[in-house]
């Protein structure tokens, strides 16, 4: 009866697998392969690998909406991919990109944890309700998610003077960099405060089962 009702829950599950969105996202993870792949031999066909995943990261939600395929499972592989692509970089970038990736991954668990709505669940400081207010549709916001996206993808550009062969300004690549430096810090921030109020919440929550 068991075995029936695992069998059954794969069939039923297995749809979900081959949403558009979700194959969206299998690309991506293949486009992330492939810039792995590339990063010593081919520097240009490394990041044009990245940034079009990076792209069809906007699409695959599109797709969602669009066919109105929207899942728990897609909600989850999206921010994994997003993940696994900005830990890649960062791990080939620099010694404490660890760190970076180590902190994103804790972010995510904990947000994972409350659910869809854990950006409406978590309250904090007047900066932090800045940068979430809206699902992060306001002008800290979208400064903070274009920040955690590019900033590696310009630190790739700057290494390998990327930037420089398209004749872009020295004062200009590290303007960009310095702005995008101050909105990753921000989001930083941000992450911090997610993993400590879910350690609050898991305190508290051990408190009140023990009285």
């Amino acid at each position: 009866m068991k075995e029936q009702s695992r069998q059954l829950d794969f069939h039923s599950a297995l749809p979900v697998l081959f949403y558009i969105p979700n194959i969206i996202d299998y690309v991506r993870i293949g486009l992330l392969i492939g810039s792995w792949i590339s990063y010593y031999p081919s520097a240009w066909i490394s990041l044009i690998s990245y940034v079009v995943s990076i792209l069809l990261d906007a699409v695959d939600g599109m797709a969602a909406r669009h066919w109105k395929q929207t899942s728990a499972f897609g909600a989850w592989l999206d921010v994994v991919v997003d993940n696994l692509g900005r830990g890649f970089l960062w791990c080939q970038l620099c010694n404490f990109g660890f760190f970076v990736t180590a902190l994103e991954w804790l972010a995510f668990v904990c947000t994972h944890t409350l659910g869809p709505t854990w950006k409406s669940n978590i309250a904090g400081p007047r900066l932090i309700q800045a940068v979430m207010k809206n699902n992060f549709r306001s002008p800290v916001g979208s400064f903070i998610i274009l920040s955690l996206n590019l900033l590696p993808v310009w630190l790739y550009g700057i290494r390998f003077e990327l930037l420089t062969e398209i004749h872009l300004p020295l004062a200009i690549q590290y303007s960009v960099l310095l702005a995008m430096v101050a909105g990753r810090i921000t989001c930083a921030m941000v992450e911090i405060w997610v993993i400590y109020s879910h350690i609050l919440q898991l305190c508290l929550k051990n408190k009140n089962a023990s009285q």
